[in-house]
């Protein structure tokens, strides 16, 4: 499994000089951690801050994509901040060794877990050797 590179906006004016009205938004890339099984890939991604109803796993044409957004815990105006919450975003390309038809996704404590199981054909087996007499 590769990851595919999404092509991004800077914040350069346009041609015309002109500032934008509206600030582009901002994603982070998740970090990752993938485990490779006989029967699957694993993949584990940090999410912090992300509830289930603003993440969002989608899989179009072999790319995997996740997206989530990060809600802050209080919903009052803070008085300091040293951090700010930010979207998350990245995308990975499939191959044909994946069983796109069986993945399966778990979100628990900002941890999304994939199960990206091995297509039949891509699963390793034992070979039997006939001795010849």
């Amino acid at each position: 499994m590769a990851e595919k590179t999404v092509a991004t906006t800077s914040g350069q004016q346009g041609t015309t000089g002109r500032e934008g009205t509206r600030a582009q938004e901002r994603y982070v890339q998740p970090p990752v951690d993938i485990y490779e099984t006989p029967e699957s890939l694993v993949l584990l991604a940090d999410l912090p801050g992300v509830v289930q109803n603003e993440l969002e796993v989608r899989l179009e044409n072999n790319i995997l994509t996740i997206q989530g957004k990060a809600q802050p815990a209080l919903t009052s105006e803070p008085i300091s901040r040293e951090y700010e919450l930010g979207n998350f975003f990245r995308q990975f390309e499939l191959s044909e060794q994946v069983d796109q038809g069986k993945i399966a996704a778990r979100f628990q404590h900002g941890v999304l877990t994939l199960q990206l199981p091995r297509a039949e054909k891509a699963k390793p087996r034992q070979i039997a050797v006939q001795v010849a007499s």
